[in-house]
């Protein structure tokens, strides 16, 4: 199902193209184990209990799956999204410099995670090549000296922006679409807007839709059912990444395979494992944290894709029973090496209520030597010869090492090389691995209850009809405040 193109698109690695590659990813845990880091690692007994877990949860995933309830996993099968597109991006991309995403959260970190990964190779064609892809900008912040910086950096008519947002009423990606659609009418005129915007909202419901209908704006749809942390494989994700040249259908091969994957034994079934120790070691050993850290820049926005969905997913105050829970695991983020010079003393010798798991790539797509200089000096001589793919994966083991002989719980992931079919594989793997954890934590992963209060808060104080209620609320806490609180 690779995807035929006679231009470059952002490739993925040799023998990975349709997820037939052995092994897209794989899961080392030995450093979470009793005999690799002593009391603070899990015991055969431990293991064991965690498995009986994890199948009675797959089986309650299935079940869910089999009603349609999780429609999320039938997205890397579907064939009729990435061929529509690829026609959009065939359609717009000889025309524009830009695509900007004016999205927040799930609507933006996915297209941002696969896109950062796989740039390099997108902008590293050759000069003599004059079909270049459009860049990517993602809009994913209101910070006013921000967004005014990239208004000013761009083209309106050399730049086209997708408008995302399920319900249409996300106050941040609502406000950046109406600034632009103000400044398109004002440089290009009314007629000229349908040319450079895609919404993709709701099929039905929302502002959003309804403005489409109105003016038959260019539009997909955020499909039912799947939440916007869950709609990377969607057209959320798949339309700007096709519009700069990811190749959608290898990305899209690659989570088919991590979802086929789903299916083996519990203890040769990545998702769930990575599920299940985490869940443990939150329950058993007190690691209320993990730190998600690359060793691959390629990698970092994956991280940040990985922290929204794991900690909106599981931090919940009340289990699926109404009772009160408080609980989850809370994902950080750390970017080796960088982050061995700022974060890892506390990793290190800091309290125990942490686990990590590195991200890896045994291969990187480009390698730079380190020369043989400065042979007369011992403190530097060792290096000549190596490259610098060694010293980091080097130091990324050595890391592991030093934090497991500390008593420090740690596993890695590693992608043999970060193209889109691997990308595919982990994003997927790490979505079927959320909505395992809930069910481990007896709490629901596809909803965010939490950040709904804050939301209606800001509705009150910028005058929205219906909310005028929580205006109030909000100054009367304020009332409620001693005069000593404020420096």
């Amino acid at each position: 199902m690779a995807e035929k193109s006679s231009t470059k698109s952002l490739t993925t690695p040799e023998g990975e193209k349709n997820g037939a590659q052995a092994d897209l990813l794989t899961l080392d845990y030995n450093n979470l184990t009793h005999g690799a880091i002593g009391d603070e690692g899990l015991t055969e007994a431990e293991l064991n209990t965690m498995k009986k877990a994890l199948t009675s949860a797959y089986k309650q995933f299935e079940a869910a799956r089999t009603k349609g309830l999780l429609p999320f996993t039938e997205l890397p099968s579907n064939t009729l999204i990435p061929k529509m597109c690829r026609k959009l991006a065939d359609n717009y991309r000889q025309k524009i410099e830009a695509v900007v995403v004016l999205g927040i959260g799930g609507s933006a970190l996915g297209a941002n995670a696969v896109y950062s990964a796989l740039r390099s190779t997108n902008h590293s064609a050759s000069k003599a090549d004059k079909r270049q892809w459009p860049r990517l900008l993602i809009a994913d912040n209101i910070d006013p000296e921000g967004f005014g910086a990239l208004l000013d950096g761009i083209d309106p008519s050399k730049t086209f922006f997708n408008v995302i947002s399920k319900s249409g009423a996300t106050a941040e990606t609502m406000s950046q679409f109406m600034v632009i659609h103000d400044k398109l009418q004002r440089t290009l005129g009314r007629t000229s807007i349908k040319d450079h915007l895609l919404i993709t909202t709701d099929p039905q419901n929302g502002v959003l839709r309804k403005i489409v209908n109105a003016n038959d704006y260019l539009s997909m749809e955020v499909p039912p059912g799947v939440g916007g942390r869950f709609t990377v494989f969607s057209s959320v994700g798949l339309a700007p990444l096709a519009m700069v040249g990811v190749s959608v259908y290898d990305l899209l091969a690659g989570a088919k395979k991590a979802q086929e994957d789903f299916s083996k034994p519990v203890l040769a079934n990545k998702a769930l494992m990575f599920a299940g120790l985490n869940w443990l070691f939150t329950t058993l050993k007190n690691k209320g944290t993990l730190v998600m850290m690359p060793y691959a820049e390629a990698l970092s926005k994956v991280a940040d894709w990985f922290l929204q969905l794991w900690n909106e997913s599981l931090g919940k105050a009340l289990h699926l029973d109404g009772s009160p829970a408080g609980t989850g695991q809370t994902a950080v983020k750390a970017v080796g090496v960088t982050d061995q010079h700022s974060q890892l003393q506390m990793y290190m010798e800091g309290p125990r209520d942490k686990s990590i798991c590195f991200l890896g790539v045994e291969k990187f797509r480009g390698e730079v030597a380190i020369p043989k200089v400065f042979k007369d000096y011992e403190e530097l001589s060792y290096l000549g010869g190596h490259s610098l793919g060694e010293l980091l994966n080097f130091e990324r083991q050595g890391t592991a090492r030093a934090l497991a002989e500390n008593g420090r719980p740690n596993m890695t992931l590693t992608m043999p090389k970060v193209g889109a079919g691997t990308l595919g594989y982990l994003l997927q793997t790490l979505m079927l691995a959320t909505v395992i954890s809930g069910t481990l934590y007896e709490v629901n992963p596809l909803d965010q209850p939490g950040v709904e209060l804050g939301k209606k808060f800001t509705y009150g104080l910028m005058g929205r009809s219906g909310f005028s209620d929580m205006s109030e609320r909000y100054r009367k806490g304020l009332s409620n405040k001693s005069r000593y609180i404020i420096l």
